[in-house]
């Protein structure tokens, strides 16, 4: 069994999980909005790459 094998039954497991309801969280309600997720990376990854360009300036 290789390495990308076993990731793929994990993930499968993990989602067949997740459908039926066995997660264990699903009754407390989503309280992570997708776009402040995505908003929030957004601005962490442009905020490191507004640090990185203003160290690699050429002297």
């Amino acid at each position: 069994m290789s390495a990308l094998t076993a990731a793929h039954d994990l993930a499968v497991s993990l989602a067949s999980a997740s459908e039926s309801g066995g997660g264990g969280h699903e009754s407390e309600g989503s309280t992570l909005n997708a776009y402040f997720v995505g908003g929030s990376a957004l601005f962490v990854l442009l905020l490191l790459l507004f640090i990185t360009t203003r160290f690699n300036r050429d002297r």
